[in-house]
């Protein structure tokens, strides 16, 4: 029952030695917002996902989806929630050393790590400890803004700036970037930097007018795909709990499809969702919309290894 035990994502075993983990995908919680330049708040969002993802919890029969005819995360998938990565408080550099240590270990473990934000920030930690995995690896953002700042006020670990810092790492190789929008999200040199860098940009009215799988075709092929979801990629009649809500954004089945394509086409090897703010959201759906999209797209992601 969600309402009784400890208050896991999905209501998962615990698994608190990261170092021991036997499982197929390690959830891990970074609650974290010390690269906020505006609206803090996205340390709370791990706890808050969790909490919303127990009602949803089916435990080892996993979720039945009625449209598709499949049950997903059932048996013989195993997931564990690893809890939270070490935060020192006002330390950035310490804490995103702890969050990349976090996920090399999971993955020496050869569990796919999946990480509850937290600013967007944690995905330069994040993108650095999947250099463990050898070779090189692609992202996929599912985003409202481009994040590709240099170095805003001289900072150049905030949360503008995850994709300029992964594209500078050497493992990091294709980037696609899905649901851009919005006056002034970024600067004009900042776009024209991610295209010279060869990343595909793919605003959220091109979703609209070419559709989901069209988006997903465009995708180039890569061995492994990093996928990072910011929270504000969905409208924010949706969304409003986070510290960037835009309109004119996705809606929920467009997100979801791109998400099942992306599961069904290519080997995700990490993926994270962040910039959950839940105090901007008395309602508690953006939250509730979080714990369902990672839920769905982890489905996904274990039924294409059954195939």
């Amino acid at each position: 029952m969600p309402i009784t035990g400890i208050c896991s994502f999905g209501k998962y075993p615990i698994c608190g030695d990261a170092d021991g983990i036997e499982a197929d995908m390690a959830v891990l919680g970074v609650p974290y917002d010390l690269g906020v330049g505006f609206l803090s708040g996205t340390r709370l969002g791990p706890r808050r996902i969790r909490e919303a993802s127990t009602q949803y919890a089916r435990g080892s029969r996993g979720f039945y989806d009625p449209e598709l005819d499949e049950v997903f995360l059932g048996d013989p998938w195993k997931i564990v929630d690893c809890g939270d990565a070490d935060m020192v408080q006002g330390d950035m550099e310490g804490s995103l050393a702890n969050v990349e240590d976090s996920v090399r270990r999971i993955l020496r473990r050869k569990a796919t790590p999946v990480v509850l934000g937290g600013d967007h920030s944690i995905s330069i930690p994040v993108g650095r400890a999947l250099s463990e995995l050898g070779g090189t690896v692609g992202v996929i953002q599912l985003d409202a803004h481009l994040d590709w700042s240099m170095a805003p006020g001289g900072q150049r670990f905030g949360n503008g700036s995850p994709m300029r810092r992964m594209s500078e790492m050497d493992h990091i190789g294709p980037m696609t970037q899905i649901g851009l929008r919005g006056v002034g999200s970024s600067r004009k040199e900042d776009f024209d930097d991610a295209r010279e860098y060869g990343s595909r940009l793919v605003t959220a009215s091109e979703v609209r007018r070419i559709g989901p799988e069209a988006v997903v075709d465009a995708i180039p092929e890569a061995d492994r795909y990093y996928v990072t979801v910011d929270i504000d990629v969905f409208d924010i009649s949706l969304v409003t709990g986070t510290g960037s809500p835009m309109p004119a954004g996705l809606y929920y089945q467009e997100v979801a499809a791109i998400l099942r394509g992306i599961a069904r086409r290519f080997d995700v090897a990490c993926l994270d969702l962040v910039e959950v703010a839940p105090q901007y959201d008395p309602s508690g759906a953006t939250c509730r919309i979080a714990a369902m999209t990672l839920l769905e797209f982890m489905g996904h992601i274990l039924k294409r290894r059954e195939g």
